[in-house]
């Protein structure tokens, strides 16, 4: 049986949508905004790096060593994966805004920081990049479930699914910023200093200058976390969380009065009652927690899992995989700084066309269609495409085929966007506990971010060529491109198959998903939150 709803938590239910709502927005977007850039814009450096300090004079450019890449590019996301358990956890222990300010400021002071290096030997300037890149994620994986998590708590329940969203789709603005930020400050160098082609000039086809650009990029990554962290730092604590966790009734409501321009009675009783509930008291490795909630966190944790392996090896090795088609020129025909422009170009262009439309088509439709719905087609559109991309593989490498190769690859972005990589973050902030929402958002995006390592660490190896003569220096023969897209289309229809695990949120409150406010729970309560019975 339903126990009555907290006067302010059906205020927030049913408020219309109000400034507040778009604040709350900006100021939790920002932080994804600057997640993304930071997380992405090293993909459009890493050729540089390896060129200005791994020169051989070879007939191809230097690049960075495998040890050395692998650790550039994922050593962001282990930080994010402890990044997002800890702050996941403490954002239950302490209050969601208590933390919130931490992680921003760890952001800022790490984004400047990683364009900074101790010395300029190669040994020297990796370690420091790879330090403060790991603590860069760490701040970057707070904000998953605590952006996640006040947003949820904040919304309505009517259009909870396209705010909760539209955070997330800030994402794709961060991607589209860093490319191009990249295509500015490469094109400012390259007009200024004109360094040749690298067979025509070895030597010279790296300006001194060009280390700056690596910088320059990566440090701006710190403005727009900057200009924000005063709004995160006055926004009120969530009322969930004051009034479930923390079990202060006076100050919710007071809060929320304040926020939605409304009379709220703290109804300090019902507080006290639920206060003293033990049913609702169980722990996360409860057999209570697992009987209500193991199934869901099974399916929020394996879905975002197997969706990160193949969106972070899409987003992260598109220059290779593009470069393998021939849609960027071979490096040694471009000078450093030049190679960094055609990159860059690359990813803005497919960023404008197919992962921005597609984040934002999961705000317009996610409350219509619902988060089951969208997770699903997106897990079978992705899966359709990779296969048709790897399948007839020497297709696309012709030269005439390649318009078609970029199209569909695109696609696979939009349909991630508009699909898994929106939904896996909406649904975790929905259905658990208050007093364990933002640790189990945490854990579900810390299970993504395995995912994002497996694709990165795996992708540089298994994608390189069968013959070792194609292979980039110091790198074994992998598998080639062909059959680790294939791969990844398998990863998708498992993808697919985990998500009749997770339920559908669309259209209910908070507590009605996580049965906070069920007087009489009776053991098989669990089932009607299910999409489909398991």
């Amino acid at each position: 049986m339903a126990r009555e709803q907290l006067q302010v938590l059906s205020a927030l239910d049913s408020a219309k949508t109000q400034l507040y709502h778009f604040t709350a927005i900006i100021i939790a977007g920002m932080g994804f905004f600057t997640d993304a850039y930071d997380l992405f814009a090293i993909s459009l450096v890493t050729r540089l790096l390896g060129r200005i300090y791994y020169f051989k004079g070879g007939e191809k450019p230097g690049t960075l060593p495998p040890g050395v890449a692998s650790s550039v590019t994922g050593v962001a996301l282990v930080g994010t994966l402890c990044g997002q358990l800890f702050f996941g956890w403490l954002g239950d222990k302490m209050g969601r805004k208590r933390v919130y300010g931490m992680t921003l400021a760890l952001m800022v002071i790490c984004s400047l920081a990683s364009g900074l290096s101790f010395g300029n030997e190669p040994k020297g300037v990796m370690a420091t990049l790879c330090f403060f890149r790991f603590w860069l994620g760490f701040g970057i994986g707070g904000d998953y479930p605590l952006s996640a998590t006040i947003m949820s708590e904040y919304a309505n329940k009517k259009t909870r699914g396209a705010f909760i969203a539209a955070v997330f789709a800030m994402q794709g603005f961060g991607i589209l910023a860093s490319g191009i930020v990249a295509l500015i400050v490469s094109s400012s160098f390259d007009h200024a200093f004109n360094a040749p082609a690298y067979r025509s000039n070895k030597l010279d086809s790296t300006a001194p200058q060009a280390d700056y650009v690596w910088r320059i990029i990566l440090m701006f990554g710190a403005i727009p976390a900057a200009l924000t962290y005063y709004w995160r730092m006055k926004m009120p604590e969530t009322a969930r969380y004051t009034a479930l966790v923390a079990k202060n009734a006076k100050q919710a409501a007071q809060d929320m009065a304040r926020v939605l321009q409304v009379e709220i009675e703290p109804e300090e009783q019902k507080v006290e009652k639920i206060a003293h509930d033990t049913r609702n008291s169980f722990g996360l490795f409860s057999k209570e927690f697992a009987r209500r909630h193991g199934l869901h966190l099974l399916g929020t944790t394996s879905t975002w899992f197997l969706l990160d392996i193949a969106f972070y090896s899409n987003n992260l090795f598109q220059k290779d995989v593009l470069s393998g088609i021939g849609w960027i020129p071979p490096a040694n025909t471009m000078s450093a700084i030049g190679e960094v422009y055609r990159v860059a170009k690359a990813q803005t262009l497919i960023a404008i066309f197919s992962t921005v439309p597609g984040y934002w088509f999961t705000v317009f439709f996610i409350d219509r269609m619902g988060r089951f719905a969208i997770q699903l087609m997106g897990f079978f559109f992705m899966t359709v495409f990779m296969f048709a991309l790897a399948i007839p593989y020497h297709h696309w490498t012709q030269h005439e085929n390649r318009i078609g190769f970029v199209v569909m690859y695109s696609l696979t972005f939009f349909f991630a966007n508009f699909g898994p990589n929106s939904t896996t973050f909406v649904v975790p902030a929905e259905i658990f506990p208050a007093r364990l929402r933002s640790t189990c958002h945490g854990i579900s995006a810390a299970a993504g971010k395995a995912g994002a390592i497996v694709g990165a660490y795996g992708f540089l190896y298994a994608s390189q060529s069968t013959n070792p003569k194609k292979t980039d220096a110091g790198y074994p023969t992998g598998i080639g491109i062909r059959y680790t897209l294939i791969i990844l289309g398998v990863v998708n229809a498992l993808g697919l198959l985990f998500t009749f695990l997770v339920p559908e949120p669309n259209g209910k409150s908070l507590e009605e998903m996580s049965g906070e406010n069920e007087e009489d729970i009776e053991p098989t309560s669990n089932t009607t939150n299910r999409t489909v019975p398991v």
